[in-house]
């Protein structure tokens, strides 16, 4: 694993660096979905380039376990950056808990200030005010309604009738 991790070029043991524990808690969560995207992206490189080169590897040495071999530097670094983005998106999915519970706490306690006391009763009693004229259902003189009661009807008389005939 050593070996490896001295094999991978500047800029790919850097981004592993950062997913160090101790560098990952210091994240906040729009640089861990930054992190998470780049280490994405490099985990579908090597994994892409190692199905490609193993499909080539076959067909050229004539058996899978002999281009296995051929390849296995990528499948080793497909899997250190699978490593990696396990660990960003385990510290992801604690980080966006974190900020959905501080916006839950956020809502209730701006709910909390805008609601009245509980045991004062609201202005006006407990009847809500209307506009002086009474509510009548509209949509019943709706011709989408109309055409669907008139369906119903149908389907029911042709059941009856369909029972009547037996």
């Amino acid at each position: 694993m050593n070996k490896l991790l001295n094999s991978l070029t500047e800029a790919e043991f850097l981004l592993i660096r950062e997913t160090d524990p101790g560098a990952l808690t210091e994240l906040d969560e729009d640089a861990l979905l930054d992190l998470h995207g780049r280490i994405r992206r490099a985990r579908t490189k090597y994994v892409g380039l190692y199905r490609r080169k193993g499909a080539a590897n076959v067909s050229a040495k004539r058996a899978r376990g002999a281009a296995r071999s051929a390849n296995e530097r990528n499948g080793a670094k497909a899997e250190i950056f699978e490593g990696a983005l396990g660990r960003v998106s385990k510290q992801l999915g604690v980080a966006a808990a974190r900020s959905a519970r501080e916006l839950k706490e956020e809502r209730l306690a701006r709910a909390r200030q805008e609601s009245s006391a509980p045991g004062t009763p609201a202005k006006g009693g407990s009847r809500v005010p209307t506009l002086g004229r009474a509510r009548v259902d509209q949509s019943r003189e709706s011709s989408g309604r109309k055409k669907r009661e008139a369906g119903s009807i149908a389907a029911g008389a042709r059941r009856q009738a369909k029972r009547d005939n037996r």
